[in-house]
């Protein structure tokens, strides 16, 4: 394995095809549920594949609990009841509602006692290398490529092409002029990266999702399909993006994608899935053939919050995802709290004894459960300081450490640090930070739970 020059810093062309945009079809389906409504879109040759201009066509089924959920998932007790206000909310004893007064005046206090100040970003700070995409659908392995933040671009071995949760812009931020500014830059064009079937978006927060980059990924990829949570799709329709599927914590779709030939196109009609049904099999083919590719997409929990204004603070979902196809997996955490801190004494650990009643996020345990093991996690690190206001929506390393075994994953990458100052800690101490925390849970420093440079692409 290469040695990056970030763990030395720690130790101190492919174009894509035009295609066309999608036409509106009939919604008559073979899916069998009234209560979801069926896709009313086809998607028609999606991306160009391994064997000369083969293209693929998408179906899915309606989202539905295809897989095992906890006993108490029909509560759906993260929906507010009728009186309590408009959205979502987290169900836990692990979540402490401040609300966006509540943040300003800790912030505001936090700053005058010079307890949230900014973080110096004089170069150097994350090594940034310009990215290498697979031109075909072709790769023996799980291949994970770091974009920045919580931007992975994944090539599954199936030939399934993911993007999660992509901002190309050098601010998150409402306003071009103003907001959080790129310390690293962005790795690459968007319209460098050959395929991408899917967009994973985890919530609407500006570090999460981006209007340009969105816009963006619609003209180089127009087929590409935007997986998002509760809420969400509305925001893609006012967009003029009608290739969007919003999803419930715990909902499943099962996706193929179909080779098309010539001048044949095959439309999206719902697939049947069962209760419990194990994500769809590749079904075999000749030598000479083109297999479907077959994909399920697990919409779950996370401990977070969504606004894209003051005035719409929990009005989406905010989700984490797995994503597995044939014998890969991947669970994407976006971005998430663990437990809530209070404020402590400068220095104290926070997972200290008298800190240790502090009651956990049980998703991820559930996670782990009932969808794991995973092959990989993308999991947030950054963002966590001051503890007692971010805490619950931002796990620190050891919050993340704890996450990473909950959930079973086998390995992981640490995402949410790197690109932006969003919170006052030391922009390189994350990855620091990670490595007490593994040795904290006797796991090697590295090989299991790592960092990478931006840009850099690692195999699993």
């Amino acid at each position: 394995m290469r040695i990056s020059p970030l763990h030395s810093l720690l130790k101190l062309r492919h174009r894509p095809r035009q295609l066309p945009r999608p036409r509106k079809i009939s919604s008559t389906s073979s899916y069998s549920s009234s209560s979801t409504p069926n896709p009313k879109y086809t998607l028609e040759a999606m991306s160009g594949s391994v064997i000369g201009a083969t293209l693929f066509a998408a179906s899915m089924s309606s989202p539905a609990a295809l897989d095992k959920i906890p006993e108490n998932a029909k509560e759906k007790r993260h929906h507010l009841k009728e009186g309590e206000g408009k959205g979502f909310t987290n169900p836990w004893d692990s979540w402490k509602e401040m609300g966006v007064l509540g943040i300003g005046t800790a912030m505001a206090r936090a700053k005058l006692s010079g307890e949230f100040g900014t973080p110096d970003t004089t170069p150097p700070t994350v090594p940034v290398i310009k990215p290498t995409f697979l031109p075909t659908r072709t790769t023996p392995s799980l291949r994970a490529t770091w974009l920045g933040h919580a931007c992975y671009y994944v090539e599954y071995p199936s030939g399934l092409r993911v993007l999660f949760d992509p901002v190309f812009e050098e601010r998150c931020s409402p306003f071009s002029f103003m907001g959080p500014k790129r310390y690293t830059p962005i790795p690459c064009k968007l319209s460098e990266i050959p395929i991408v079937d899917f967009v994973v978006i985890s919530h609407s927060h500006y570090d999460h999702l981006s209007h340009p980059t969105v816009m963006e990924i619609h003209k180089s990829h127009p087929n590409a399909q935007f997986i998002v949570g509760l809420g969400l799709k509305k925001w893609f329709k006012e967009c003029g993006i009608e290739n969007c599927v919003e999803m419930d914590w715990w909902e499943d779709i099962d996706v193929t994608l179909s080779p098309v030939t010539g001048e044949k196109r095959i439309s999206t009609s719902s697939q049947t899935s069962s209760k419990n049904s194990p994500p769809p099999s590749p079904p075999s083919s000749s030598p000479t053939s083109i297999s479907p590719i077959t994909a399920r997409i697990s919409c779950l929990p996370s401990q977070h919050t969504s606004a894209r204004t003051a005035f719409d603070k929990g009005h989406t979902l905010w989700c984490s995802f797995a994503v597995t196809s044939n014998s890969k997996s991947v669970w994407f955490g976006g971005d998430t709290g663990y437990r809530s801190v209070p404020q402590v004494p400068k220095g104290a650990d926070d997972y200290g004894p008298e800190y240790q009643h502090l009651p956990v996020c049980p998703a991820f345990k559930e996670i782990g459960e009932l969808r794991g093991p995973f092959d990989l996690g993308l999991i947030p690190i950054g963002a966590y300081e001051p503890r007692h206001i971010f805490s619950p929506m931002h796990a620190n390393p050891f919050d993340s450490v704890n996450i990473f075994l909950d959930t079973k994953c086998k390995r992981a990458m640490g995402i949410h640090w790197g690109t932006w100052v969003l919170t006052p800690e030391a922009v390189m101490e994350p990855p620091q930070l990670l490595k007490k925390a593994l040795t904290w849970k006797n796991i090697p420093e590295t090989g299991v739970f790592d960092v990478c440079d931006v840009g850099e692409s690692r195999e699993f």
